[in-house]
């Protein structure tokens, strides 16, 4: 069953386009609402197609743009030659006279690749997309009409290792974004975070936010925490999330004598809304195709240690510290670091995140690089400013 949303009235003369996506789990609905910022003020309209999921009417208004389409197939349904799909997707695009595209993750590319006179610029947000000869088959046969984004040069050089044949040009960054100034002002007082998350006062909080799953490799950074608890006595670490690994996570707490140190809180509403509560943020992940949580951390001005891995490092730069991949003392000796940062320090370190998350990360910064790649200038005509909310 297709259900359509109107959000905005067509302006005359709007040029139409398709955003494609999987389905609107997390993090998708904020990765569609970041696409409609690309195009605002831009004399383009932006239809947005969820292939999966219910129709829900608050998605619809949380993705904004003019109009979103939920076509409500099931996983199966796309599975294979996804010929329905296809032929729901072209219709639209027919209507509407569509003839460019922006496709996020692999089978929605396939989709909307397959629309005649439709330019697709595919978006991937993860490592491997490429792994599969059929996929790498499928992409060089449509490279005449297809461009592709990596969400960090990590992501983009994974991509253009494995389609060799394409020209630099047709493969490229564009970094996630955020509504900085939104992000900031959503946060709640500190003292507010701290009494929903049970920190006390005197508590130095280390924190780390994301699913318990091998990736984000939080058995390193609880050895780490175990290098430096007896030094600090008045540091805990909070573990975010949830996941496969919860269990075999606090059998190594246990083991280490950390069980009023550690704490796996499991999921948290709005978490981040939250990060004023903590005083430092780590990332140990293994396998980070961005981090868009550091851009939270940064938000909220606290000093990170993150793995100088995948994208997670392009979005740290020189603004925090990096450690080695799943290097344990390394990682140790960068959260003894972040606690002896004085209020002068931290405040350089705040400063410096600012500014690396205004000239990158902002929906403005990536409005001005998604206009002015070529592929987009051909394809694509926009008139007046820039992406925003």
């Amino acid at each position: 069953m297709t259900v359509e949303y109107t959000l905005n009235k067509l302006a005359p003369g709007a040029v139409p386009i398709l955003q494609l996506c999987h389905g609107y789990g997390a993090p998708f609905t904020d990765v569609a609402r970041q696409t409609v910022s690309l195009f605002r003020g831009s004399g383009v309209s932006v239809t947005t197609v969820y292939l999966t999921g219910a129709a829900d009417e608050s998605v619809a208004r949380s993705t904004g743009g003019d109009e979103v389409i939920f076509l409500e197939f099931s996983s199966r349904q796309i599975r294979g030659l996804k010929r329905a799909a296809i032929a729901a997707v072209g219709s639209i695009c027919r209507q509407r006279s569509i003839r460019f595209a922006i496709a996020h993750r692999y089978k929605s590319i396939y989709v909307a690749s397959h629309i005649a006179g439709v330019f697709v610029v595919g978006v991937h947000h993860a490592f491997g997309d490429y792994r599969r000869r059929s996929r790498r088959w499928y992409v060089n046969r449509r490279r005449q009409r297809l461009a592709l984004l990596g969400v960090s040069n990590a992501v983009r050089d994974d991509v253009r290792a494995s389609l060799p044949g394409w020209l630099p040009g047709r493969i490229e960054t564009l970094y996630n974004r955020v509504d900085y100034t939104a992000m900031r002002r959503d946060l709640l007082p500190r003292r507010e975070a701290r009494q929903r998350l049970d920190i006390t006062d005197e508590e130095f909080v280390f924190a780390n936010v994301g699913r318990l799953h091998p990736d984000k490799d939080q058995k390193t950074l609880i050895d780490a925490f175990a290098r430096v608890a007896g030094e600090l006595p008045d540091a805990r670490l909070l573990i975010l999330g949830k996941g496969r690994l919860r269990q075999s996570l606090q059998e190594q707490i246990d083991a280490l004598g950390l069980q009023q140190r550690v704490c796996l809180t499991g999921p948290v509403t709005d978490a981040s809304k939250l990060f004023a509560a903590f005083d430092g943020f780590v990332l140990s992940s293994d396998h980070e195709p961005f981090g868009m949580v550091l851009l939270e951390a940064m938000a909220a001005g606290l000093p990170i240690v993150a793995s100088d891995c995948g994208g997670a490092s392009e979005v740290v730069g020189d603004s925090g510290l990096l450690f080695p991949l799943a290097d344990v003392e390394a990682l140790a000796g960068a959260m003894r670091t972040l606690y002896q940062l004085d209020a002068t320090q931290r405040g350089e370190w705040a400063a410096a995140m600012d500014a690396r998350v205004e000239g990158l990360f902002t929906l403005e910064a990536g409005a001005e690089v998604f206009r002015n790649f070529p592929f987009v200038r051909e394809h694509l005509t926009m008139v007046g400013g820039h992406g925003g909310d």
